[in-house]
């Protein structure tokens, strides 16, 4: 029989082998690449613009004899990758799902799957090995994003980076890479359940249209400080403890809000990116334990989420789910 574990490695082998191969995998990981570069670029733009309109404010000032000088914008080097998390998220769920569906569709297709299923492999080897090659190409890819972006902030947005901002985009890194898996194993345990093909790629995708951009739109329109640009409470000049003091009234409606978007994954691996990169101003400049000790819940049930998605992944796809025929 063999080992099970070289039987698992040799069919994650195979799908490394066909993902180097696949010229969509190419596409869609190059175009993820473009659009994280590019959103470095628009926001450090836009910095720049900031910092224009402010020289320009303060050139009148003096003109008019002022001695009162505003306070200079302030720039937080990793606050560029916003963009490039919220396409990571949105756009990077999405492709996970592809792929995912995509390990199991094209053995159908290809008319593959008897011929490995003939051998005598272990019970688990298929599902293991799927998942851990899209696992290590996931691995791959989001240190491509990740070494691409950390250079872009530097050469794109001209702002030095200290070894603590290197612990921090790791961090992210990882948190991305379970995110990804998730999404990856939740479409072939779909997929493999699916008397039809298609079915398992449309449910998978229904759930991402739920958790990834349904749910997450729901909690942030009910934020009341989201409706207007730079927060509502900003926009007012409403001190913190004041702002808290109002919130206070409003409790119930706060915690449905919360719970909802805490029902969603993608809102975790928001929440914990958002927080290690300093993107959410309340974690801005903090410690990573200061960080870790607010948010390690959501990095717990993150582990589990992924965890749990590989073992449905694994669970579902048998050789009774495999062997049905393509309808």
């Amino acid at each position: 029989m063999g080992n099970p574990s070289t039987h698992a490695w040799v069919i994650a082998r195979k799908e490394l082998l066909d993902l180097r191969r696949d010229r969509l995998f190419a596409v869609l990981v190059a175009f993820l690449m473009i659009a994280t570069l590019i959103s470095v670029g628009v926001a450090a733009a836009s910095f720049r613009t900031q910092i224009d309109a402010y020289n320009l404010y303060v050139q009148q000032l003096i003109a008019a004899g002022s001695t009162t000088k505003p306070a200079a914008p302030t720039f937080f080097p990793l606050q560029l990758l916003r963009g490039g998390v919220e396409y990571l998220e949105i756009l990077g769920a999405l492709f996970a799902i592809v792929l995912g569906y995509g390990t199991i569709a094209k053995e159908k297709y290809r008319g593959t799957l008897q011929l490995i299923l003939s051998r005598p492999i272990g019970r688990f080897a298929m599902p293991l090995g799927k998942i851990g090659g899209l696992a290590i190409v996931w691995a791959a890819v989001v240190l491509l994003l990740t070494a691409a972006t950390t250079i872009a902030i530097v050469a794109i947005g001209n702002a030095p980076l200290q070894p603590i901002d290197g612990a921090r985009i790791l961090i992210a890194a990882i948190v991305a890479w379970l995110y990804l898996v998730f999404w990856s194993a939740l479409a072939i345990g779909t997929t493999a359940l699916s008397p039809r093909l298609s079915t398992g790629l449309i449910v998978a995708i229904v759930i991402w249209l739920a958790f990834v951009l349904i749910i997450p739109q729901i909690g942030d329109t009910m934020d009341p400080d989201n409706q207007v640009p730079g927060g509502l409470f900003a926009t007012l000049q409403i001190q913190k403890t004041d702002e808290l003091k109002v919130l206070a009234n409003f409790a119930g409606f706060d915690a449905i809000r919360n719970g909802l978007e805490i029902s969603s994954i993608t809102k975790h691996f928001e929440r914990l990116t958002f927080a290690f990169l300093g993107i959410k101003d309340k974690y801005n400049q903090q410690t990573l334990d200061f960080v870790w000790t607010d948010l390690w819940g959501y990095a717990i049930t993150l582990a589990v989420a992924a965890f749990a998605s590989v073992a449905f992944a694994v669970g579902a796809t048998t050789r009774r789910t495999l062997q049905r025929k393509i309808s």
